[in-house]
């Protein structure tokens, strides 16, 4: 289906022609006449599938129709900062030839954003993308106008409640007026976002898109080792494994820090990313990392979900992510687009449970490769799914498959 199709404002369309888009994806194809329309929307979509756009480009159409001045008309909150400034960017580029205003509002800022933040909030905004705790600083001070609020939108809803984010959000809500239309998007659909749901939502349309499984075109593979042989098999891969960008997981943000000091000591030209950098050095190691001057990125789950970047073909698990669910958006960062990609995981002794887990969840075993012997020996995968088969194939790059 083809933009032009879906009627929207003339001055939009010329935006969304300047943004390069034609043709909708599967998501926007089903949910954006669903929100022209004014129904609630309860949608299960990952990142990488359009889900920005569809909920986006039918707000600002009808808020080019029917804003009301002096309030906020649009709310969407999301679970991290980046994911705010990423959509904030997305809305900004998309309406580049209307008159639509928005602002982010994040922590993490110093005293001079957030009083930029309160002029928007109290002399009215058509978007605010926000996360629920500076939000709440603001709603707490009392001038933030929202009488005139149309629009509720939740991205990445099951990472929010995950962080505990739960009675934030219906702290936000007791705030708003009672007739708004509202759109939940989560890459799940558990029971904790049904529940929400039915808070929220009123007489929703139901959408699904979700990626349950890894795109095919991720080369996967997993090496067994003990724990101190993870530093040396990473520098091997790194050495091995041809990358334009590539990220390393760690779970924790120490492990983080240490990995970062001893790769650079090993003369990677790599960068940290987790939650103890401010945010202007976040925004800055961000920005030279999608630009390819820092080609390595080591970082914590904060880079694993809402950070759209095209061109990552290396993801390296250095510790065994919680579960499935997490190992899949982790992945996910690479093989975007048109592109292929390679996802490496490292498993400890420790972790082989975690990961059969995950195994479990893909339905297959994933590809064990051999670690170089002078490495030294290493312990046996034990995990059921392995059990039947014995890996002889060679260290070095995984094959890519051809298209």
């Amino acid at each position: 289906m083809n933009f032009t199709e879906f009627g929207l404002d003339p001055a939009l369309m010329e935006s969304i022609e300047s943004t390069g888009y034609e043709v909708a994806t599967p998501i926007q194809e089903q949910v954006i006449p669903k929100i022209l329309a004014g129904r609630d929307i309860i949608a299960c979509a990952q990142t990488g599938t359009g889900k920005t756009a569809a909920f986006l480009l039918p707000i600002i159409h009808r808020l080019l129709q029917n804003s009301n001045d002096g309030q906020v008309n649009c709310i969407i909150l999301v679970p991290t900062r980046e994911l705010a400034i990423q959509i904030a960017q997305n809305l900004e580029g998309l309406s580049y030839f209307t008159s639509i205003s928005s602002i982010a509002v994040y922590g993490g800022n110093d005293g001079m954003n957030f009083a930029t933040e309160k002029n928007a909030l109290s002399k009215g905004v058509d978007f605010v993308v926000c996360t629920p705790g500076r939000l709440i600083a603001h709603l707490n001070m009392g001038y933030v106008k929202l009488a005139g609020l149309q629009y509720l939108v939740l991205d990445e809803a099951d990472r929010m409640l995950d962080m505990g984010f739960h009675d934030d959000i219906m702290k936000i809500i007791s705030h708003l007026p009672t007739k708004r239309q509202n759109l939940l998007f989560s890459a799940t659909m558990a029971e904790k976002i049904r529940s929400l749901a039915r808070k929220i939502l009123h007489n929703p349309e139901e959408v699904n898109i979700a990626i349950s499984k890894p795109p095919e075109k991720i080369v996967q593979e997993a090496y067994v080792v003990y724990e101190p042989q993870k530093l040396p098999l990473i520098q091997k891969i790194l050495r091995s494994v041809p990358y334009k960008l590539a990220i390393i997981f760690c779970s924790k943000k120490q492990n983080v820090k240490q990995l970062n000091r001893d790769l650079q000591r090993a003369r990677f030209n790599i960068a940290e990313m987790h939650s103890d950098l401010e945010q202007a050095e976040r925004e800055d190691v961000l920005l030279r990392f999608k630009s390819g001057r820092i080609p390595l990125l080591v970082a914590t789950d904060i880079m694993s979900r809402g950070i759209d970047i095209d061109n990552i073909d290396l993801v390296i698990n250095y510790d065994v992510p919680h579960d499935g669910e997490d190992y899949i958006h982790r992945i996910g960062r690479t093989a975007r687009a048109e592109s292929d990609g390679v996802a490496i995981t490292l498993i400890s002794e420790k972790e082989q449970r975690k990961f059969a887990a995950i195994e479990a969840l893909l339905g297959k075993p994933v590809r064990k490769g051999n670690v170089p012997e002078e490495l030294g020996p290493v312990p046996a995968y034990t995990a059921q799914h392995n059990a039947r088969k014995k890996s002889h194939r060679r260290f070095g790059p995984p094959q890519r498959r051809r298209p």
